[in-house]
Formats: structure tokens, C-alpha cells, sequence
């Protein structure tokens, strides 16, 4: 069985984490690493961020080149995505209609942007892959007339890019507040009050009914009749996890590759990344993440726990996640599902950092423009850190 390949499926971060720890962990045997771009495996997040901002024309952020991919000795097969698996026999069927055969397999096959409904005009993006974010840089750079649907964080991401062009930006969120699932109401209208101090047009509690033009968008119309002129369309409603090509294959899936607390989906098949949903045992309940740290964490994780079964180690993890609006930085650590929020520092400053409570636990901790002081929360978080004691030393912080 070791010198069975060893497959990955998803030539992204979680991928290619997967490929560094089966060597690491002394895996000797042949790796395949399937993708379904052409490209290497390559950054996302600054996507978003640096990738829009730039005003050249910026390199594809790759994690690696082939070079030093090759010196792994991984055989690539990118631009050729899985479309079935066969658990029976063990083999990953790929399109074109090649079989790859394997010992163990990884799947970390992402996800992908949701799209409106509806014919897609000229002009209409999602921004998941560098070919959106290379169309997106291009249409901003051509001083577009922008609309941003959805107002979570890539939404507020472009916004960011389109207003430092000087351009005029109207973001529309179906929520009232935004980003209310993943901050809650109180912090969600609290980030969503920056948009007003830099120009954008925040409109909450209207959907688009329409996008028109002759071939190529020309206006947005609203679901309260009214209407919004347009040059690009930038879509920011979400992700779904990419598992149509598993099903049918007797996985269990359910917005996502269900798992265990190891990351296990069935024998021999793990799952990592934006597409695995796995029982998180800090916090007793199922999650799945659409973060790089988790990615990052989860491939190396799914691969040492498929090399040795008979060892394997349940995945625990707080989430983090952090966002570049237009001059703050926003990052999150733990969960949002709290009885209590409190914030300590300054709003009129833009310094402040809101901590969320659960019973008497400190469960997640969100902040503005205080990048040094995170990672204190998370590790207070993962420690299990009484809401008194995490309350007392933020007092101190800012």
C-alpha cells in the first residue's frame, strides 16, 4: 500500500500543503497532484487585496515554481479536473477519461463563486481565480462605473480598489446589516459604517432583480424599482464547496465532503480545505472553513492522518480570517455565536478590537487596525480563557 500513489485532487493551498507533509512525513512513493486550472498552485487572498490594488501588471502569486514542485517528484496534471471517484476500485476518474489509481486521497477541491441567475453579460464577474481578478484589475483600471453584489468581504475588497482609483462604487446587500453571519449584527453595522467614511454607496435590504445591457451590463436594476448605471458588475454573494463530480460516489456529502474529527471521509479518502466539513472538536460542532489558515492547516493535517490511520489525530483548530478595507485591516479569530460582545478601544480612531462571549468563555475576538494583538485572542481562545480574564487583559491592550 505505500508505494500506492498518493493523489491529490485540487492544485490549490490545502493541496499543496497535503504534497509537502506526505514527503515530509517520509512518504517515499509516487504523488499526483491534479488541479483543475493550468496554473501552479497559487495564492488567493491577495486576489482581492494587492493583486487589484496594483497598477501594473502583477505576477501570479504562485507558492512555488515547477522547478521546485518537480523537486517533490509530484507528477502534475493541471488543467484536467476530476469529474468522478470510484471508491470501489480506488481510482479518480479525470476528464478526458483517464484513470488515476490511488493508495490515499486527499480531496481538496475548493469552491467556486456563486453566480446571479440568469445570462451572464459582458462586463459581470465573480472573482475566485486570477483570470476574474486580472479582468476585474483591467476594468478598474478603465475607470468602470462600479457595482458590488454582496456586501461581505470581497465585496468590501473591491469597493476598497475601486474607491483608491477614485472611482464611484455602490455596494448592494440583500442583509441589513452586512457580513451579520460572520460578525453578528452589532460588529456587522459597526464595519459596515467604514464604507461611508471612504465614498462607497452602501445599500442594504435591496436585491438585484436585473442586469441589463446589449450584450454587455449597462445598469443594474434593483428589487425596489429603482436603477443603477453600470460598467462592471462584480458578484461577492459567497462560495459553494465543488463536490458535483463526487456525487453518487457514496461520500457523504452536505455543503461539503463530511468528515470526522480526524478529517477522514471514508477509508482511505480525506478531505481538506474550503471543500471539507469536519466535526471541530474545540468547539463541539461542525464546521466548514473558507480561510487560508485553515486550508493551510488542513492539508498538512489530512495528509499525516492518511499516511498513518492507525495514528491519526483529530483536527482542531480556532478560525482566523483578516480583510484589507480601504486603509484598515479587519481580522477575526474563533466564532461569532455569542451571548455577549464587548469593545474595547477607540471608534472615532478606528483602533478597537470587539470580544465575543459564550457562557463564560471568551469565543472569538474581532479587530480593527490592531494586527499585534490577534493571535494573542487565539491562543486565549484555543486555551479555553475565562471571559473575565479575557476581558480584563483587553482593557489593557489597545
Amino acid at each position: 500500500m505505500s508505494q500506492c500513489p498518493f493523489v491529490v485532487v485540487g492544485a490549490s493551498l490545502a493541496g499543496l500543503r497535503a504534497v509537502e507533509a506526505a514527503r515530509r512525513e517520509g512518504f517515499c512513493g509516487p504523488i499526483v497532484l491534479v488541479g483543475a486550472e493550468d496554473h501552479l498552485p497559487y495564492d488567493r487572498p491577495p486576489l482581492s487585496k494587492a493583486f487589484l490594488d496594483s497598477a501594473e501588471e502583477p505576477p501570479v502569486p504562485h507558492y512555488k515554481t515547477r522547478e521546485e514542485l518537480l523537486q517533490l517528484n509530484v507528477d502534475l496534471r493541471l488543467g484536467r479536473p476530476a469529474i468522478g471517484l470510484d471508491l470501489g476500485t480506488r481510482e479518480v476518474l479525470l476528464d478526458g477519461g483517464s484513470r488515476v489509481p490511488y493508495g490515499r486521497l486527499i480531496v481538496a477541491t475548493g469552491a467556486r463563486a456563486r453566480e446571479l441567475p440568469g445570462k451572464q453579460l459582458d462586463g459581470v464577474h465573480t472573482l475566485r481565480t486570477v483570470e476574474d481578478a486580472a479582468r476585474i484589475r483591467r476594468a478598474l483600471n478603465a475607470g468602470c462605473r462600479t457595482v458590488v453584489v454582496g456586501g461581505g468581504f470581497i465585496g468590501a475588497e473591491v469597493a476598497s480598489a475601486a474607491r483608491k482609483r477614485g472611482l464611484p462604487v455602490t455596494i448592494l446587500e440583500a442583509a441589513a446589516p452586512p457580513l451579520v453571519r460572520a460578525l453578528g449584527e452589532q460588529m456587522g453595522a459597526t464595519c459596515a459604517a467604514l464604507h461611508a467614511l471612504y465614498g462607497t454607496d452602501l445599500r442594504c435590504g435591496v436585491a438585484v432583480a436585473s442586469i441589463e445591457g446589449d450584450g454587455r451590463v449597462e445598469r443594474v436594476i434593483l428589487s425596489d424599482g429603482s436603477s443603477l448605471v453600470a460598467d462592471l458588475v462584480v458578484v461577492g454573494i459567497g462560495a459553494s464547496p465543488v463536490t458535483d463530480w463526487l456525487e453518487g460516489t457514496g461520500l457523504t456529502l452536505d455543503d461539503g465532503v463530511v468528515c470526522d474529527e480526524t478529517l477522514r471521509a471514508s477509508e482511505g479518502v480525506y478531505a481538506a480545505g474550503d471543500v471539507a466539513r469536519w466535526r471541530n472538536p474545540l468547539f463541539g460542532k461542525s464546521m466548514r472553513l473558507e480561510h487560508w489558515t485553515a486550508a493551510s492547516e488542513q492539508g498538512a493535517a489530512a495528509a499525516r492522518n492518511a499516511l498513518a490511520p492507525d495514528r491519526a489525530a483529530p483536527y482542531s483548530t480556532v478560525p482566523y480570517f483578516w480583510s484589507d478595507w480601504y486603509d484598515n485591516k479587519l481580522q477575526m479569530v474563533g466564532v461569532t455565536g455569542a451571548e455577549e460582545v464587548a469593545v474595547v478601544g477607540s471608534f472615532d480612531e478606528r483602533r478597537w478590537i470587539a470580544l465575543y462571549r459564550c457562557g463564560e468563555r471568551l469565543v472569538g475576538a474581532l479587530a480593527l487596525n490592531l494586527p499585534g494583538k490577534i493571535m494573542k485572542y487565539r491562543a486565549m481562545i484555543g486555551g479555553g480563557t475565562a471571559w473575565g480574564d479575557a476581558l480584563a487583559f483587553a482593557r489593557g491592550t489597545p
